[in-house]
């Protein structure tokens, strides 16, 4: 049965990988499926229809039959669970390998994001100069448990797994930022996940769509 995931016709990053179709469609490269994409606007993102599959009106969205999955962590372990290539055989590896998956997402991720919504809706605030320090300190307090965690480590551990597409994803939205440099080995971590080709493709597709020429009507 064909997998069609959802994805922004125009991603508010105008396709530089960060919007959340990108770890789907990365977990999929790594396993070797094929998938279909259904792009939708802003405006369909609240449209009954989508809502049904997901109902908090985001991307992406993961269907495959009569199964109908929302949200990124979710679809990825889904993925992960059922094909070969992002979760380790042995059980206790796994275990580890899908306790990473929660730690990027539930410990990792959300001072990054917040420190993203700082700068993004909260630079004409007064107080706006006062709090950003201290965001980027509750990231840089993340990155260096995660850093020392690491180590001289290729990934997590032992081998490439889902946790890791999920870590390197979240840690992407500090590029720009300049912080994920204070962390060579983070940085380079990074760097491994962006050189994988299966990231390549992801990549590259997601880049298309937001390339090409925009829809009309």
């Amino acid at each position: 049965m064909t997998i069609t995931i959802t994805a922004f016709e125009r991603s508010p990053d105008g396709g530089k990988g960060l919007a959340r179709d990108t770890r789907v469609r990365w977990a999929l490269e790594e396993v070797g499926q094929p998938y279909e994409v259904r792009l939708v606007s802003f405006r369909a993102l609240k449209e009954p229809g989508h809502l049904a599959l997901h109902p908090f009106g985001q991307i992406p969205t993961y269907e495959q039959g009569d199964l109908g999955l929302f949200e990124t962590g979710a679809i990825v372990f889904h993925i992960a669970e059922r094909h070969a290539g992002l979760l380790p055989d042995d059980a206790n590896a796994r275990a580890r390998a899908i306790t990473w998956m929660f730690a990027a997402l539930s410990t990792v991720e959300p001072p990054i994001l917040e420190l993203g919504t700082a700068k993004l809706l909260e630079r004409d605030k007064t107080w706006y100069e006062e709090r950003l320090p201290l965001v980027e300190d509750r990231v840089r307090d993340r990155l260096g448990q995660l850093s020392g965690r690491l180590g001289d480590a290729d990934w997590l551990d032992g081998a490439f797994s889902a946790g890791d597409l999920m870590m390197v994803s979240v840690l992407l939205r500090l590029k720009s930022s300049g912080i994920l440099d204070e962390y060579p080995n983070l940085a380079a971590y990074v760097a491994r996940g962006e050189a994988r080709p299966a990231y390549k493709r992801a990549f590259d597709a997601q880049l298309a769509v937001n390339t090409s020429k925009p829809p009309t009507g």
